[in-house]
């Protein structure tokens, strides 16, 4: 939705807002608002229907979340990622737009939810996807957010635009660190596009090169749930647009709209049962957390190899800057009114030189940002491998203990029986 390059981006909000009135969903997670006005178009269509929302602003255009409810919104909370993009890569965006979650806490029927919305960094080729490191650590910090953020929650539920394939690293991991369930492998019913597809191929605000190795589409967008503390959830239904509107030309939007029915079913008795999302021991995660690690280890790499790229740039400009300093001397040093060097040449290289040590200033701060960021992701990934393992271990140690006191137990002969 972003205006004078979107196509009938007014006509299509307008649809959006009826269709979400008609429908009266609980809960709309949506992305990609950019515009706060039609944010504000939205929330005075859906009144009435929708009485409580939230827009999440972040970075220079906004994140483009926002949420609709039906339920009362008790907090909000907005984290920016500390990876997105480069802000030079102008025609892609995703750095302007301060990817971020957005979580709110909502009260339905005496529940208490943390509902989170998000949109990661897009993938622009699939073969060179020079953002997968972004990603992933968008990933890692999407789902350390959601751990140990969904204390005291009672059904935790993810929406949004992950930009990732289902076999994607940063989908396996997620899942597998939050223990959050896919709703369309989870739904008893599904209706849409075949195998929940939600960018299609046939959509005509796409870039279809950025499909070719797909010939029907990719599935990138989530609704992931997982009941804690006293409530089991299941997905009853699942749903997709399927491309153009009855009656209009186009679609309602790039991508296709996803919705589910989940139903909550209150355990007095579930004590048992998670407090928050969290991963249990298992010898995959390990390997996944390993295999993310590489991935961001590459773009560290990469990173690195830029920022000295950079600064060796800069040194080229400090030089010529030095340069120039001595040609503004030499009149001076040898007591002539006259400029040895044409003044125009003199201060368009002069400018050159500036330009060029204030680009690469900035560019050596931006790249060792990332390299800071990526060498923490990278540090944190390295204690959580630490950390499994040796759940793993004291796992393996305690099972087979426990296993020898139930099978000994039968046979187990009192000293003092006759």
């Amino acid at each position: 939705g972003i205006h004078y390059l979107s196509q009938h981006c007014s006509e299509r909000y307008e649809m959006i807002g009826q269709l979400l009135k008609e429908e009266e969903h609980d809960l709309v997670l949506l992305q990609e608002v950019w515009s706060e006005s039609d944010y504000l178009f939205l929330k005075k269509t859906l009144a009435h229907s929708h009485p409580y929302t939230h827009y999440f602003k972040s970075g220079v255009i906004g994140s483009g979340l926002a949420v609709f409810s039906k339920h009362k919104i008790l907090d909000t909370f907005l984290y920016r990622y500390s990876i997105n993009g480069y802000p030079y890569m102008a025609h892609h965006g995703d750095w302007f737009g301060g990817k971020a979650v957005g979580m709110v806490i909502l009260d339905i029927c005496d529940l208490t939810v943390h509902a989170y919305v998000t949109h990661l960094h897009a993938e622009y080729c699939r073969e060179k996807d020079a953002y997968l490191p972004h990603r992933v650590v968008q990933a890692w910090e999407l789902l350390h957010f959601i751990r140990h953020t969904s204390g005291g929650a009672d059904l935790v539920i993810l929406g949004g635009d992950l930009n990732m394939h289902p076999r994607d690293l940063g989908t396996r991991l997620l899942l597998a660190y939050t223990g959050l369930r896919d709703s369309y492998t989870e739904a008893e019913r599904f209706e849409g596009c075949e195998e929940g597809i939600t960018l299609i191929a046939e959509n005509p605000f796409i870039n279809k090169k950025e499909l070719e190795p797909f010939e029907n589409g990719i599935r990138i967008d989530y609704i992931l749930f997982k009941g804690l503390s006293r409530v089991s959830v299941k997905c009853e239904s699942l749903s997709t647009t399927t491309g153009s509107v009855p009656g209009k030309p186009f679609p309602y939007s790039d991508h296709e709209a996803l919705s589910g029915v989940l139903l909550l079913r209150s355990e007095e008795g579930g004590g048992d049962r998670p407090q928050r999302c969290s991963a249990e021991p298992d010898p995959g995660l390990v390997d996944m957390v390993n295999e993310a690690r590489t991935e961001v280890k590459v773009g560290l790499h990469s990173a690195e190899r830029m920022r000295g790229t950079v600064a060796r740039m800069g040194m080229m400009g400090l030089a010529l800057l030095l340069v120039e300093l001595v040609i503004a001397l030499v009149p001076w040093l040898a007591h002539s009114t006259e400029h040895a060097f044409p003044r125009a040449s003199f201060y368009l290289l002069g400018a050159l030189s500036f330009a060029t040590l204030l680009l690469t200033a900035l560019l050596y701060i931006l790249y060792s940002t990332q390299v800071k960021t990526l060498q923490g992701a990278e540090d944190q990934m390295r204690l959580a491998v630490t950390g499994l393992q040796e759940r793993l271990q004291k796992h393996s140690q305690t099972q087979p203990v426990e296993q020898g006191r139930v099978q000994g137990e039968p046979t187990s002969t009192p000293a003092n029986s006759p």
